[in-house]
């Protein structure tokens, strides 16, 4: 590989360090770190019905701050 795609393919992987859209819009809930921390439970179980607790937390502060009504969110 050359030099010149080398430096190419690590500027992309610099401009990834930028928030994207999805990550503009977790944040403006308030609740990002109860979000990272139910995807990271998730990804290492495999399985929504095990990370029961990181849910609550999510869904407390979610409520929390008012996203349920922006939302549109019901409650089951």
């Amino acid at each position: 590989m050359s030099n010149d795609k080398k430096a190419g393919a690590t500027a992309k992987v610099d401009d990834d360090d930028e928030p994207d859209d999805w990550d503009k819009r977790i944040y403006s809930t308030g609740c990002a770190d109860e979000n990272a921390k139910l995807t990271d439970c998730y990804y290492e179980k495999k399985d929504w019905r095990a990370c029961k607790e990181e849910m609550e937390v999510f869904r407390q502060c979610w409520k929390s701050h008012g996203n349920d009504k922006r939302t549109g969110t019901k409650d089951a």
